[in-house]
């Protein structure tokens, strides 16, 4: 297995970017743009999404980590709240909807396998 050297390696870093770049060009449409106030909180969400994977990777300790990945999760499931949320303002469509929405899922489906690493138990090492 590939020692993980730096947050960039993190796959879920990596798709907790694609999100955020995903929101952003959404939130450059006129309308959405407009709506200053949704707009800003669903941006500072998704970059959440990113920023605590890489802040926690950081941390120096297993459980310090996860409990940066569960800031980031739950930031992922914020997106998704406020996507709708832009979808009933008629800011986004139901097919830009649904893929933000399941850029959120595989971020969090992502998240909760590296959290399930970080808990399990490690096999002592040998000198």
């Amino acid at each position: 297995m590939t020692k993980i050297e730096q947050f960039e390696d993190l796959h879920s870093w990596q798709k907790a970017r694609q999100l955020a770049n995903q929101i952003y060009d959404l939130t450059e449409y006129p309308q959405f743009s407009k709506d200053y106030r949704l707009c800003h909180q669903i941006r500072d969400a998704a970059g959440s999404v990113m920023h605590n994977i890489a802040e926690g990777f950081d941390s120096g300790t297993n459980p310090e980590f996860i409990r940066f990945l569960k800031m980031s999760r739950r930031s992922a499931s914020e997106v998704q709240s406020e996507l709708y949320l832009a979808l009933d303002r008629k800011y986004i469509n139901q097919d830009e909807l649904k893929h933000a929405y399941n850029l959120a899922t595989e971020s969090k489906r992502l998240i909760n396998g590296m959290i399930a690493y970080l808990r399990k138990p490690k096999p002592p090492q040998k000198p």
